[in-house]
C-alpha cells in the first residue's frame, strides 16, 4: 500500500525475490522475449510508418496515373507529327524527283536545240554560199510545171519545218526552265518546312522519353514504398501477436492460484509480492490481510472488520476487487509498480 514504510517495501521486494526463485513463482518470461511495453511501442510506431508509407504509394499512384495519360496524349500528338512528316518527306522527295526530271529534260532540249541550230545554220550557210541556180537548168531539168512548183514548195517546207522545229525546241527549252527555277524555289522550302515537322517530332519525341522516364521512376518508387509497407506490416503483425501472446500468457500467470481460497481478486504477482498468498496480520503500516490493505482504506470500503486479516477471503476478495478496479486503482498497491502491472 502507498502509506508503508520503506523497510516494508524492501521486505516485500525481498519476499517477491523468494517468491521468484521457488517453483510455485510465475512464469518467468521466455529469454529474449520482448518486453510488452517496447511491443506497444512498436506497434504504434509501425502503424505511423504504415499510414505514411500507404499514404506516399498512393500519392505516387496517383503521379504515376497522370504521367501515364500525359504519355498517352503526347504519343497521339507524336503520332500526329510522325504523319505530317512522312507527308513532307515524301512531298519533298515527289519534288525533288521532278527538278532532277526537270533538269535532265533541259538538258536534252539544249542539246538538241544546238544540233537543230548547226543544221539549219549548215543548210543556209550552203544556200547562199553556192552558185545560184540556173533557172532555165530549173525549167528544164523539171519534168512539168507541177513537178516544178513541188521542188519549190519542197525546199521552202525544208526549211520552215527547220524553223518550226527551233521554235519548238526553244519552247520547250523556256518553259523547262522556268518549272526548273519553280522547282528549285520550291525544293528549299520543302526542306525548311520538312525540317520544322522533324523538329517538332524530336522535340516530342524527348518530351515522350522524359515522361515515360518519370513514369518509371514513380512506378520504382511506389514499388519500394508498397515493399516497405509489406515489410512493415508483417513486422507489426508479429509484434502484435508476439505482445497478444504475452498480454495471455500474463493474463493466465494473473490467474494461477496459489494458496488457500483459490482465484485473486487482483493479479497473483501483486499477492506474491505483498503478501506471499498468506493471511497475514497487521504491521507496522496497519496493512493486513491477502492483499495488504491499510486498515483506512479497508475502513472506507466498507469492510466489516476492524482490521482486513479478520475478514473472510470472500469479502477480503470482493473489496480488493472494487479497489483493484480493473487496474485502474493498480497504484492503491506498491507491488503493482514494482512487478510492472498496471
Amino acid at each position: 500500500m502507498p502509506s508503508q514504510s520503506l523497510p516494508t517495501r524492501l521486505l516485500a521486494v525481498l519476499a517477491l525475490l523468494l517468491v521468484a526463485a521457488s517453483p510455485a513463482a510465475l512464469v518467468a518470461p521466455r529469454a529474449g522475449a520482448a518486453d510488452p511495453g517496447s511491443l506497444r511501442k512498436q506497434v504504434q510506431r509501425d502503424r505511423a510508418k504504415e499510414q505514411g508509407l500507404a499514404s506516399a504509394a498512393a500519392r505516387l499512384g496517383r503521379l504515376e496515373r497522370a504521367a501515364s495519360r500525359d504519355v498517352a496524349v503526347l504519343q497521339g500528338r507524336l503520332d500526329a507529327a510522325q504523319a505530317d512528316l512522312a507527308a513532307w518527306q515524301s512531298r519533298l522527295a515527289g519534288t525533288e524527283g521532278r527538278l532532277r526530271a526537270a533538269r535532265r529534260h533541259l538538258a536534252r532540249l539544249r542539246i538538241r536545240l544546238a544540233a537543230d541550230r548547226r543544221t539549219l545554220a549548215a543548210m543556209l550557210q550552203g544556200r547562199y554560199m553556192a552558185d545560184k541556180p540556173d533557172l532555165v537548168g530549173v525549167v528544164l531539168e523539171a519534168r512539168g510545171f507541177a513537178d516544178l512548183l513541188e521542188r519549190l514548195s519542197f525546199a521552202r517546207r525544208v526549211e520552215d519545218a527547220n524553223a518550226t522545229v527551233i521554235t519548238a525546241v526553244r519552247s520547250a527549252r523556256d518553259t523547262t526552265t522556268r518549272e526548273q527555277h519553280e522547282l528549285a524555289v520550291l525544293v528549299p522550302r520543302q526542306r525548311s518546312a520538312t525540317e520544322a515537322v522533324r523538329r517538332q517530332h524530336d522535340a516530342l519525341a524527348a518530351i515522350g522519353d522524359g515522361l515515360r522516364r518519370r513514369q518509371a521512376a514513380l512506378a520504382q518508387a511506389r514499388a519500394a514504398r508498397l515493399e516497405a509497407l509489406h515489410a512493415t506490416r508483417a513486422g507489426r503483425v508479429r509484434a502484435q501477436r508476439t505482445l497478444v501472446r504475452l498480454e495471455a500468457e500474463a493474463r493466465r500467470a494473473a490467474r494461477q492460484t496459489a494458496g488457500p481460497g483459490g482465484p485473486w481478486a487482483i493479479p497473483w504477482a501483486v499477492v506474491q509480492c505483498e503478501s506471499g498468498g498468506q493471511n497475514l496480520p497487521p504491521n507496522s503500516a496497519t496493512a493486513s490481510g491477502y492483499y495488504q490493505m491499510l486498515d483506512s482504506t479497508w475502513t472506507g470500503l466498507g469492510g466489516s472488520t476492524p482490521h482486513a486479516y479478520q475478514a473472510s477471503k470472500a469479502e477480503q476478495d470482493r473489496l480488493a476487487a472494487r479497489l483493484w478496479a480493473g487496474g485502474r486503482g493498480s497504484g492503491n498497491w506498491v507491488c503493482a509498480a514494482l512487478v510492472n502491472i498496471t
